[in-house]
């Protein structure tokens, strides 16, 4: 049997107070969600003056990113770039921009993705929280 690196609610802390402090620095109202490696939500923060809809759009790109493994921009790069029919992958929502997995000797332990600025900012922030912890 194998043991496995798991967020607990320590590590989820730090990653959303350095996510939030990034994005306060900047003055960027943004929603920052944190996931398992299944992709259930383990935090939810919305940032005054945030748009409602990065409510929903945060945990949909943090699900895709730990979902696949890999920053949810690949989902937007490959759609972009002509592949129309990936649009109907069955269980991933947030293909666009703005989401990290959290990757640990090479596993994934969940994913941080963020809502509300340009989607290359939104990616900033959730690198900011994922270096909060040390990966």
């Amino acid at each position: 049997m194998k043991n496995k690196a798991v967020l607990d609610l320590a590590d989820v802390k730090l990653i959303a107070a350095a996510a939030e402090a990034e994005a306060i620095k900047h003055n960027w109202a943004v929603t920052i969600a944190i996931v398992d490696d299944g992709g259930h939500l383990l935090w939810l923060q919305r940032l005054d003056g945030a748009p409602a809809i990065s409510a929903h759009i945060a945990p949909a790109k943090a699900h895709t990113s730990a979902m696949g493994r890999r920053e949810s921009k690949i989902y937007e790069d490959v759609i972009n770039q002509g592949r129309m029919s990936f649009l109907s992958a069955p269980l991933l929502q947030g293909m666009l921009e703005g989401a990290v997995p959290i990757l640990k000797d090479g596993q994934c332990l969940g994913a941080v993705g963020v809502s509300g600025v340009k989607s290359t900012e939104d990616a900033q922030i959730a690198r900011a929280g994922i270096a909060a912890i040390g990966l």
